[in-house]
């Protein structure tokens, strides 16, 4: 099963969606990021892991890639821990996979599972708006997206473990 969760790449002011693709099959345990991931992306990976672990989830003992797509568009910074890691807890079925579809997430992840403030949350929140989703992200954002619209759902947690009690 391959979860699937949008966020966005930024090019100057515009946010451009991605897909966040996490499959969990069998083969060498470790985690792949593809889709040509800057090294803050390919960082996540270990933010990804220990937040997960924090918030009482572990990896699984399976093969883990993770499709940034499209291939061709350059992902750069932090912001896509927090989408990385839902999409993972989609395919672990710890949260139901079709809650997700409805937003756009980005967020960076501290190891001990809290969700770090990022840049660009209002051209985020205004790129969801346009495609008519939600907004997921960093409870410090939370304000900063708001200015998109005013009618329109925005969850800003605080941790990996608000979001799945939410």
């Amino acid at each position: 099963m391959v979860a699937r969760v949008r966020t966005v790449a930024f090019q100057g002011i515009e946010a451009v969606p991605v897909d966040v693709q996490v499959m969990i099959a069998p083969g060498k345990v470790g985690m792949h990021i593809v889709g040509l991931p800057d090294k803050a992306v390919a960082e996540s990976r270990e933010r990804v892991q220990a937040a997960l672990h924090a918030s009482g989830l572990s990896m699984p003992s399976k093969k883990v890639t993770v499709n940034l797509a499209p291939a061709d568009l350059p992902k750069e910074g932090s912001h896509y821990d927090l989408p990385i890691a839902l999409g993972l807890m989609a395919a672990l079925g710890a949260i139901p996979g079709d809650m997700l579809a409805g937003y756009v997430v980005l967020g960076e992840l501290s190891l001990d599972g809290t969700i770090a403030a990022v840049a660009g949350a209002l051209p985020a929140a205004i790129g969801a708006n346009a495609e008519n989703k939600g907004l997921i992200c960093p409870f410090g954002c939370g304000p900063e997206a708001a200015w998109a619209g005013k009618d329109f759902d925005i969850l800003a947690p605080r941790s990996l473990i608000a979001i799945a009690n939410h």
